[in-house]
Protein backbone atom coordinates (compact mmCIF):
# COMPACT_ATOMS: atom_id res chain seq x y z
CA UNK A 1 0.00 0.00 0.00
CA UNK A 2 1.14 3.62 -1.15
CA UNK A 3 2.27 5.88 2.17
CA UNK A 4 -1.02 7.83 0.38
CA UNK A 5 -3.17 5.47 1.08
CA UNK A 6 -4.64 5.83 4.53
CA UNK A 7 -5.68 1.81 5.93
CA UNK A 8 -9.11 0.90 6.93
CA UNK A 9 -9.21 1.13 10.88
CA UNK A 10 -6.28 3.75 10.94
CA UNK A 11 -7.39 7.18 10.25
CA UNK A 12 -4.52 9.42 10.06
CA UNK A 13 -4.21 12.10 13.25
CA UNK A 14 -4.55 16.02 12.52
CA UNK A 15 -3.09 18.30 15.35
CA UNK A 16 -5.34 21.33 16.74
CA UNK A 17 -5.16 24.68 14.79
CA UNK A 18 -4.99 27.33 17.03
CA UNK A 19 -8.88 28.27 16.11
CA UNK A 20 -9.54 24.55 17.37
CA UNK A 21 -7.85 25.13 20.95
CA UNK A 22 -9.40 28.38 21.64
CA UNK A 23 -12.64 27.39 20.50
CA UNK A 24 -12.89 23.78 22.47
CA UNK A 25 -11.08 25.62 26.06
CA UNK A 26 -13.77 28.34 25.53
CA UNK A 27 -16.76 26.23 25.61
CA UNK A 28 -15.02 23.92 28.17
CA UNK A 29 -14.88 27.27 30.33
CA UNK A 30 -18.28 28.08 29.75
CA UNK A 31 -19.57 24.65 30.67
CA UNK A 32 -17.36 24.69 33.73
CA UNK A 33 -18.31 27.83 35.09
CA UNK A 34 -22.17 27.36 34.59
CA UNK A 35 -22.40 23.83 36.14
CA UNK A 36 -20.23 25.77 39.22
CA UNK A 37 -22.83 28.44 39.36
CA UNK A 38 -25.41 25.41 39.49
CA UNK A 39 -24.44 23.83 42.37
CA UNK A 40 -23.32 26.73 44.43
CA UNK A 41 -26.82 27.90 43.93
CA UNK A 42 -28.05 24.92 45.26
CA UNK A 43 -25.52 24.60 47.93
CA UNK A 44 -23.57 22.11 46.79
CA UNK A 45 -20.31 21.27 46.61
CA UNK A 46 -18.73 18.61 43.55
CA UNK A 47 -15.35 16.80 43.48
CA UNK A 48 -11.69 18.25 42.67
CA UNK A 49 -10.02 21.67 43.05
CA UNK A 50 -13.69 22.85 42.02
CA UNK A 51 -14.93 21.27 45.27
CA UNK A 52 -12.64 22.92 47.36
CA UNK A 53 -13.27 25.64 46.22
CA UNK A 54 -16.82 25.89 46.32
CA UNK A 55 -16.25 24.25 49.79
CA UNK A 56 -13.91 27.00 51.25
CA UNK A 57 -16.49 29.75 49.97
CA UNK A 58 -19.14 28.53 52.27
CA UNK A 59 -16.51 29.52 55.13
CA UNK A 60 -15.19 32.46 53.30
CA UNK A 61 -16.67 35.37 52.34
CA UNK A 62 -14.75 35.17 48.82
CA UNK A 63 -16.43 34.12 45.66
CA UNK A 64 -15.91 30.85 44.01
CA UNK A 65 -13.99 32.80 40.79
CA UNK A 66 -11.62 34.11 43.23
CA UNK A 67 -10.82 31.21 45.95
CA UNK A 68 -10.64 28.96 42.96
CA UNK A 69 -7.30 30.90 41.35
CA UNK A 70 -5.62 31.08 45.01
CA UNK A 71 -6.54 27.02 45.85
CA UNK A 72 -5.29 26.09 42.27
CA UNK A 73 -1.62 27.72 42.77
CA UNK A 74 0.31 24.73 44.03
CA UNK A 75 -1.44 22.34 41.35
CA UNK A 76 -0.49 24.71 38.42
CA UNK A 77 2.84 24.29 39.56
CA UNK A 78 2.72 21.13 39.35
CA UNK A 79 1.33 21.18 35.83
CA UNK A 80 4.12 22.66 34.76
CA UNK A 81 6.69 20.25 35.86
CA UNK A 82 4.71 17.22 34.99
CA UNK A 83 2.79 17.77 31.74
CA UNK A 84 5.23 20.45 30.04
CA UNK A 85 5.29 23.44 29.13
CA UNK A 86 2.54 23.81 26.70
CA UNK A 87 0.15 22.34 29.53
CA UNK A 88 1.04 24.36 32.08
CA UNK A 89 0.64 27.71 29.77
CA UNK A 90 -2.91 26.61 28.44
CA UNK A 91 -3.80 25.40 32.10
CA UNK A 92 -2.95 28.75 33.64
CA UNK A 93 -4.74 30.98 30.96
CA UNK A 94 -8.19 28.38 31.37
CA UNK A 95 -7.74 29.23 35.36
CA UNK A 96 -7.64 32.68 35.20
CA UNK A 97 -10.42 33.16 32.58
CA UNK A 98 -12.57 30.24 34.48
CA UNK A 99 -12.06 32.27 37.87
CA UNK A 100 -13.09 35.74 36.14
CA UNK A 101 -15.67 33.90 34.10
CA UNK A 102 -17.35 32.39 37.05
CA UNK A 103 -16.67 35.18 39.43
CA UNK A 104 -19.30 37.31 36.75
CA UNK A 105 -21.59 35.06 35.47
CA UNK A 106 -24.29 35.19 37.91
CA UNK A 107 -24.57 39.26 37.12
CA UNK A 108 -25.85 37.66 33.36
CA UNK A 109 -27.64 34.56 34.54
CA UNK A 110 -30.63 34.84 37.24
CA UNK A 111 -32.22 31.30 37.96
CA UNK A 112 -35.48 31.71 40.18
CA UNK A 113 -36.12 27.96 40.45
CA UNK A 114 -33.55 25.00 40.57
CA UNK A 115 -34.50 21.93 41.63
CA UNK A 116 -31.65 19.99 43.43
CA UNK A 117 -31.72 16.49 41.76
CA UNK A 118 -31.70 18.37 38.27
CA UNK A 119 -28.82 20.88 39.37
CA UNK A 120 -26.84 17.95 41.31
CA UNK A 121 -26.95 15.65 37.58
CA UNK A 122 -26.98 18.99 35.07
CA UNK A 123 -24.59 20.38 36.84
CA UNK A 124 -21.70 17.53 37.44
CA UNK A 125 -22.53 16.78 33.56
CA UNK A 126 -21.74 19.85 32.29
CA UNK A 127 -18.62 20.48 34.60
CA UNK A 128 -17.64 16.77 32.99
CA UNK A 129 -17.97 17.95 29.71
CA UNK A 130 -16.29 20.83 30.04
CA UNK A 131 -12.93 19.03 31.77
CA UNK A 132 -13.56 16.94 28.24
CA UNK A 133 -13.31 19.65 26.44
CA UNK A 134 -10.13 20.90 28.64
CA UNK A 135 -8.11 17.68 28.33
CA UNK A 136 -8.96 17.26 24.52
CA UNK A 137 -6.91 20.53 24.10
CA UNK A 138 -4.37 19.28 25.75
CA UNK A 139 -5.36 21.45 29.19
CA UNK A 140 -7.06 21.26 32.77
CA UNK A 141 -8.33 23.42 35.46
CA UNK A 142 -5.52 22.31 37.56
CA UNK A 143 -6.15 21.38 40.91
CA UNK A 144 -6.59 17.56 40.60
CA UNK A 145 -7.60 17.31 37.55
CA UNK A 146 -4.16 17.85 36.26
CA UNK A 147 -3.25 15.39 38.51
CA UNK A 148 -5.44 12.77 37.31
CA UNK A 149 -4.42 13.47 33.41
CA UNK A 150 -1.11 13.11 34.79
CA UNK A 151 -1.52 9.51 36.09
CA UNK A 152 -3.46 8.53 33.03
CA UNK A 153 -0.36 9.72 30.55
CA UNK A 154 1.82 8.07 32.93
CA UNK A 155 0.45 5.12 34.14
CA UNK A 156 -2.72 4.43 31.97
CA UNK A 157 -4.70 4.85 34.92
CA UNK A 158 -8.55 6.12 34.05
CA UNK A 159 -8.74 9.63 34.78
CA UNK A 160 -12.16 9.81 35.82
CA UNK A 161 -11.41 6.61 37.82
CA UNK A 162 -8.86 8.11 39.86
CA UNK A 163 -10.59 11.45 39.92
CA UNK A 164 -13.46 10.27 41.49
CA UNK A 165 -11.17 7.85 44.65
CA UNK A 166 -9.43 11.86 45.13
CA UNK A 167 -13.32 13.37 45.13
CA UNK A 168 -14.28 10.86 48.04
CA UNK A 169 -11.70 12.85 50.08
CA UNK A 170 -12.95 16.24 49.75
CA UNK A 171 -17.00 14.65 50.84
CA UNK A 172 -15.46 13.35 53.99
CA UNK A 173 -14.45 17.10 54.86
CA UNK A 174 -17.66 17.80 54.03
CA UNK A 175 -19.34 15.73 55.89
CA UNK A 176 -17.63 17.85 59.25
CA UNK A 177 -19.31 20.81 58.26
CA UNK A 178 -22.83 20.34 55.92
CA UNK A 179 -25.72 18.41 56.24
CA UNK A 180 -25.45 14.72 54.90
CA UNK A 181 -28.62 15.09 52.56
CA UNK A 182 -26.44 17.80 51.05
CA UNK A 183 -23.54 15.89 50.64
CA UNK A 184 -24.91 12.77 48.96
CA UNK A 185 -26.28 15.05 46.53
CA UNK A 186 -23.50 16.66 46.05
CA UNK A 187 -21.73 12.94 45.53
CA UNK A 188 -24.47 12.47 42.57
CA UNK A 189 -23.23 15.20 40.94
CA UNK A 190 -19.69 13.98 41.58
CA UNK A 191 -20.25 10.75 39.96
CA UNK A 192 -22.12 12.42 36.98
CA UNK A 193 -18.95 14.45 36.20
CA UNK A 194 -16.67 11.64 36.39
CA UNK A 195 -18.54 9.67 34.11
CA UNK A 196 -18.29 11.61 31.20
CA UNK A 197 -14.04 10.81 31.99
CA UNK A 198 -14.37 7.61 32.70
CA UNK A 199 -16.75 6.72 29.27
CA UNK A 200 -15.32 9.63 27.13
CA UNK A 201 -11.41 9.94 28.13
CA UNK A 202 -10.22 6.09 28.12
CA UNK A 203 -6.49 5.97 27.76
CA UNK A 204 -5.84 5.92 23.73
CA UNK A 205 -8.99 6.69 22.18
CA UNK A 206 -8.45 10.03 21.11
CA UNK A 207 -5.13 11.21 19.97
CA UNK A 208 -5.63 14.77 19.21
CA UNK A 209 -3.52 17.38 18.86
CA UNK A 210 -0.55 17.93 21.82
Amino acid sequence: MKNSEISLGKPSLLSHSAFDDVYGLSLGVMFIALGLNLLKLSGFITGGIAGMALLVSYWLPMSIGMLFMLVNIPFLIFSYFSMGKAFALKTVSVSLVLGLTTHFLPYVIHIDYLHPVFAALFGGTIIGLGILCLARHNASVGGTGALTLWMQKKYRINAGKSQMALDALVFVVALTCMDASIVALSAVSAVAMNAMLIIWHKPGRYNGGK
